[in-house]
C-alpha cells in the first residue's frame, strides 16, 4: 500500500515553513526564505524540493493546508484595491466618524483612527433608500441613484465597491438589488454586501469589515488562484485549505469569498500547534510567544482552549471578525535597531525581513537587527543557522551594530547588542501583559511556550521578567505553525442578527434561525470534500443586558430542558467572570451563531531522522553574554535533535536544532519529557 502524505505550509515574513506528515505519523520539514514579491513562489518551490529531496510523489499528497499573511500584509502596506463605498443617504461619513475614540489624547498632531484610507471622501457615495430596524421598507431603493453612484466611483478608479445600507441585516433586498444593478452595468466589478459579510447591528463596525472585504477580495483571489494553479501544475490533486483567524481550516473557494477571515491565518495556526503541544505535556494554561522574523504574536490559552474574541485589531483598526485572541507586535529576529531623535534605542517595527535580511545574512542588509545581536552575543552558531542552510557572517553583524548603535551610544559592540535584546524583550513582555494582566489574569500561573524561529532565544529572559517558573519548548518550535495546520479542524461559522429580549421569547424562533444557520454551514462544508467524516455542530448566542451595547458569547445546548433559563444563567456567570459583577436585570439575544467542525487527527508524530552515526549530543561550550552578568559566561552546547528522553541539564546552555535555537539562562534546569518536549524550570 502506497504511503499518503499531508502537507502544512506557513508563510512568515522571513521564512516559509513546510511540514510533511505521512499516514504513519512520521514528519519531515524544512524552512525556505519567503519570496516577498509573490509568496506563492516559495510554496511552489517547496513542492519541487519535496519531490527532489524526499521523493514524495505529488499524487500521494492527500491534503494541503496553508497559513498566510497576505491579507494582513496587504493592509499594513496599503496594497489593496481602490474601492468605493455606497451608503444609505445621510450615512456617507460613518466610516470616518467611527466611534469617536481617541487613544492618543495629548498628541500634538492628530491622525485619523478610523480606516479612511479604505474609502476617502471622494470615494464615498450615498443613495436614497431606508430599511427600518424590523426589516420593513420605509423608503424604496432609488435605482437610478445606485447606477449614478457606481458610475462615478468607477470613473474615479474604483475596482471594487462595498455596499452598506442601514439595517440590511434585517432585510437584504435593497443591497441585493443594488448589486444586481451594478454588476449588470459593470460585470467585472467586485461588489461586497454588508449583510453577507457581517449581518449584525452597529453600522460603523459593519461598514469597516465590509470595506475591508472589498479591499482584499481580489488580492486574496489572485493569490489563491496562483497557488492553486501551481499545485495543479505540480500534479497535486488535493484540495487547498486555508487557515482562518478563529483557528479552523476552510476550502480556498470559501476563503476567496470570505477574505476578511484570513487576517490571523498564520498566527492562529501557531496557537493551535501550541495548544496541542501543551496538552500533551500536561499543561492547560499557557502563554504562547511566536517570535518570527518580522513580528511577535502573543496569545493566551486558558483551560486548554485558545481564547476567541468577536473582533480583532489589524494595523490598529477594529475588524469585527471572530479571531483567536492574538496580540501582534513588530518585534522579531529581523526587527531593525535604531537610535531615535532623543538618543534612545528603539527596536522595530521596521523589519529587514528575508530580503535583504539582517546584516549577517550578507544579502545587502546594512542595518543591525535582533538576529545580528544574537550572533554577537554568542546565542547563534553562524555555521548552523537554519540547520546550516544559511551561513551567517558575524563580522557584518558586528560592523552594523558598531556603526548604528554602539558608537552613537558610546558603548561596546557587545553591550549594544545586549541592549538590543533587553529592549525587544521588554516590548514582548509588555505585549504579554496586554493579553493577561490587562484582562485581570495573573500570568504567573501560566507556563510560557515559545515558538517560531526566534522564540527559544528569548524564552527564559521573558519568563524571568514576568515571574513565570515553567517554560515548555516544543520539539519543533520553529515550524510549529506549519504543524498546527495539520492539527487544525475544518470549521465554518455563520451568524445572524436576532435582536430579541429573552423574556417572552418563543423557542421556535431560536430553532428556526439556528436551523437556517446550520443549513448555511452545511453548504459551506460541501465544498470541503470531507466525505462522511463526523461533523460537530455547535451553537452560540451573543447576549447582553437590555440597553447594553456590548455582548458576551454564550453556548446554546439545544437539548436543555429549559433552554432560555440556561442561556440566561450562563450569561450571568460569564458577565461576572468578564466584568466582575452581575445583576438579575432583563437580557436579550443580539446575534445567533452556528459553528460546524470536523476534528483533525491528534498531533502525534515521529521525525524521519537522517543517519547520524555516532554523533554526540553534547558538542562543547561557547561564551555568551547575558543581561545582569558583566562578563561572558560559558554555556554548554547541545544538539537538541539527539537528546534522549529523560535527559536533564542545567543552564547556562544553548540547545541547537535546525529550526531554532533555545537559550537557557543560569538558574534554570531542563528535562526532555516523554514526548520530546523540553521542560525548563526556574530553580
Amino acid at each position: 500500500m502506497s504511503t499518503s502524505f499531508h502537507v502544512g505550509v506557513d508563510i512568515g515574513g522571513t521564512f516559509t515553513d513546510v511540514v510533511v506528515r505521512d499516514d504513519r505519523g512520521l514528519i519531515r520539514f524544512f524552512k525556505t526564505p519567503t519570496t516577498r514579491k509573490d509568496e506563492s513562489v516559495a510554496v511552489i518551490n517547496a513542492i519541487a524540493r519535496m519531490g527532489k529531496d524526499w521523493q514524495i510523489a505529488p499524487s500521494r499528497i492527500m491534503s494541503f493546508a496553508h497559513g498566510t499573511t497576505v491579507g494582513t500584509n496587504s493592509v499594513l502596506e496599503r496594497r489593496g484595491e481602490r474601492i468605493g463605498l455606497i451608503m444609505t443617504k445621510g450615512f456617507k461619513d460613518v466610516l470616518e466618524i467611527g466611534r469617536q475614540f481617541r487613544h492618543n489624547l495629548y498628541s500634538a498632531i492628530l491622525e485619523p483612527e478610523t480606516p479612511t484610507f479604505l474609502a476617502p471622501g471622494e470615494m464615498r457615495r450615498e443613495v436614497c433608500e431606508r430599511i427600518a430596524h424590523d426589516g420593513s421598507v420605509l423608503i424604496p431603493l432609488v435605482e437610478d441613484e445606485v447606477l449614478s453612484a457606481a458610475g462615478e466611483l468607477v470613473a474615479a478608479g474604483a475596482k471594487a465597491i462595498a455596499i452598506c445600507f442601514l439595517f440590511s441585516f434585517a432585510n437584504s433586498t435593497h443591497e441585493v438589488r443594488a448589486r444586481e444593478l451594478i454588476q449588470a452595468a459593470f460585470p467585472k466589478l467586485i461588489v461586497s454586501l454588508s449583510h453577507e459579510v457581517d449581518p449584525a447591528f452597529r453600522e460603523y463596525e459593519r461598514t469597516v469589515v465590509t470595506a475591508f472585504d472589498a479591499y482584499l477580495k481580489s488580492i486574496i483571489d489572485r493569490y489563491l488562484s496562483r497557488l492553486e494553479g501551481g499545485l495543479e501544475s505540480s500534479g497535486i490533486a488535493a484540495p487547498l485549505q486555508v487557515m482562518q483567524s478563529r483557528g479552523g481550516l476552510m476550502a480556498s473557494s470559501v476563503a476567496r469569498r470570505r477574505p476578511v477571515r484570513l487576517f490571523l491565518s498564520g498566527p492562529a495556526a501557531g496557537v493551535i500547534g501550541a495548544q496541542h503541544t501543551a496538552l500533551k505535556a500536561g499543561f492547560n494554561n499557557l502563554v504562547t510567544v511566536d517570535v518570527g522574523g518580522t513580528s511577535c504574536d502573543i496569545a493566551l490559552v486558558s483551560s486548554g482552549k485558545a481564547l476567541i474574541r468577536p473582533e480583532g485589531y489589524v494595523a490598529g483598526y477594529s475588524i469585527r471578525v471572530p479571531m483567536i485572541d492574538v496580540n501582534s507586535i513588530g518585534a522579531g529576529g529581523g526587527s531593525i535597531a535604531t537610535i531615535d531623535a532623543g538618543g534612545g534605542l528603539r527596536v522595530g517595527p521596521l523589519s529587514a525581513g528575508s530580503e535583504p535580511g539582517p546584516a549577517c545574512y550578507d544579502r545587502g542588509g546594512e542595518r543591525p537587527t535582533v538576529t545580528d545581536a544574537s550572533v554577537v552575543l554568542g546565542y547563534i552558531d553562524p555555521s548552523y543557522f537554519a540547520g546550516g542552510a544559511l551561513r551567517l557572517v558575524p563580522a557584518l553583524a558586528r560592523e552594523a551594530i558598531r556603526v548604528y548603535v554602539a558608537e552613537p551610544l558610546g558603548l561596546s559592540v557587545e553591550d549594544a547588542a545586549l541592549g538590543i535584546h533587553r529592549v525587544v524583550n521588554a516590548q514582548i513582555s509588555e505585549g504579554i501583559r496586554l493579553v493577561s494582566v490587562k484582562r485581570g489574569i495573573d500570568p504567573r500561573g501560566f507556563v510560557l511556550l515559545p515558538l517560531g524561529g526566534g522564540g527559544g532565544i528569548h524564552a527564559t529572559s521573558l519568563a524571568e521578567e514576568l515571574g513565570l517558573k515553567k517554560v515548555v519548548v516544543p520539539r519543533r518550535p520553529g515550524v510549529l505553525s506549519a504543524l498546527g495546520l495539520l492539527a487544525a479542524p475544518i470549521e465554518h461559522e455563520v451568524s445572524r442578527a436576532f435582536g430579541r429580549d429573552l423574556e417572552g421569547l418563543s423557542l421556535s424562533s431560536i430553532h428556526t434561525v439556528l436551523g437556517e444557520l446550520d443549513a448555511a454551514c452545511t453548504m459551506l462544508m460541501r465544498e470541503e470534500r470531507a466525505g462522511d467524516k463526523p461533523i460537530d455542530r455547535l451553537h452560540f448566542a451573543d447576549v447582553c443586558y437590555v440597553g447594553q451595547s456590548f455582548t458576551i458569547e454564550v453556548p446554546i445546548d439545544l437539548t436543555a430542558t429549559e433552554l432560555l433559563k440556561q442561556i440566561y444563567t450562563d450569561f450571568l456567570d460569564q458577565h461576572l467572570l468578564v466584568y466582575g459583577h452581575r445583576s438579575n436585570a432583563p437580557a436579550r439575544i443580539v446575534n445567533l451563531r452556528a459553528v460546524h467542525r470536523i476534528a483533525a487527527p491528534a498531533l502525534d508524530f515521529e521525525e524521519v531522522q537522517p543517519d547520524s552515526g555516532r554523533e554526540e549530543f553534547a558538542t562543547g561550550f561557547r561564551n555568551v553574554r547575558i543581561a545582569g552578568v558583566d562578563a561572558p559566561i560559558q554555556a554548554s552546547i547541545y544538539r537538541r535533535d539527539l537528546l534522549p528522553r529523560g535527559f536533564r541539564f542545567s543552564g547556562p546552555a544553548i540547545l541547537e536544532q535546525s529550526d531554532t535555537t533555545t537559550l537557557v539562562h543560569p538558574g534554570w534546569t531542563g528535562e526532555v519529557d516523554g514526548a520530546g518536549n523540553l521542560i525548563l524550570t526556574k530553580s
